[in-house]
């Protein structure tokens, strides 16, 4: 497992992002206020001391769902009853005007769908963010988060990854990894496999704090096997080297060649990345999705 030192006691991953929150407390939207897991985490959360909590919802079902938990901290946001429906409903027809939003309309999915209420919130500043997928579809949390804040400036594709902590693992960043795309795209072409490189990479360094060093993964290494999926693997490390040179990326690799650095001197000799890997970007979600959970499982890692 990673080791991350706080003075001079090791913590875990998770650990360390926790005291990173700590440091630089934002203010969270919960908007699945009636799920009982996810007002077990809040209240667990504003024990620690993690974030700042908006909970969206009508305060007496809340109360009612949170039964022997203690949110007391946490603000409750009633959509329907909120001062600032008004403003929110301005932003909406705002930004969606050109897709025949109204104030009425805007006023009917604010009030009744909780997570575009609480997107909202975040687009007008009254959060920083917002955790939602417990008891929604990833489809649903995406849309309103696509359709009022958009991506980031310069990111071309949203993709989804998994941190992987493995424990006794030498391999990665002492067993730490991003496994990207593992929920998400499901056939990604050379482009947006490049783009999914571009982001998990900054994703590492922003989590994990230390370098990416990102391998493009085929069942082929530097040109073991010929077929079509092979050249789009090819094709996407070409386009990634070009789009973000500052960034240690190499491929094609089998999964041996990209982590185990005696299998990468001797698969592909002369890569700075091979055997080295701590960002593996898989060929298609079916390879990622299956890879992650085989981690997970028989190694019995953390995937988060």
């Amino acid at each position: 497992m990673l080791l991350f030192m706080k003075g001079d006691i090791d913590v875990g991953f998770i650990d360390a992002i926790k005291e990173r929150a700590k440091q630089n407390k934002k203010t969270i939207v919960l908007p699945e206020t009636s799920d009982r897991r996810t007002l077990e985490a809040a209240s667990k959360i504003l024990e620690e001391g993690i974030a700042n909590l908006v909970l969206v919802g009508n305060a007496a079902a809340i109360k009612k769902e949170a039964e022997g938990l203690n949110l007391s901290k946490a603000e409750v946001v009633d959509p329907a009853t909120t001062e600032k429906l008004d403003s929110y409903i301005n932003l909406l027809v705002e930004l969606r005007k050109s897709k025949g939003m109204t104030a009425e309309s805007a006023r009917e999915v604010l009030t009744k769908d909780y997570l575009t209420f609480g997107v909202t919130m975040v687009k007008a500043g009254d959060a920083d963010g917002m955790v939602a997928g417990a008891i929604n579809a990833t489809a649903n949390v995406l849309r309103p988060s696509l359709q009022i804040l958009k991506t980031a400036s310069g990111t071309k594709l949203v993709s989804a990854f998994f941190v992987m902590v493995v424990p006794n693992c030498e391999y990665g960043s002492n067993g730490t990894f991003i496994f990207s795309d593992a929920g998400l795209n499901q056939n990604p072409n050379a482009e947006e496999l490049a783009a999914i490189a571009g982001s998990s990479a900054k994703s590492f360094q922003l989590l994990v704090e230390q370098e990416p060093v990102v391998a493009m993964l085929s069942h082929s290494t530097k040109g073991s096997a010929k077929h079509a999926d092979v050249d789009k693997v090819v094709e996407a490390v070409k386009i990634a080297r070009e789009a973000y040179p500052d960034i240690k990326l190499d491929g094609e690799f089998q999964l041996d060649a990209a982590v185990v650095p005696s299998v990468g001197a001797s698969k592909a000799p002369g890569s700075e990345i091979a055997g080295k890997a701590n960002v593996l970007i898989f060929p298609d979600l079916d390879a990622g999705n299956i890879g992650y959970k085989l981690t997970q499982r028989l190694a019995k890692a953390e995937a988060y």
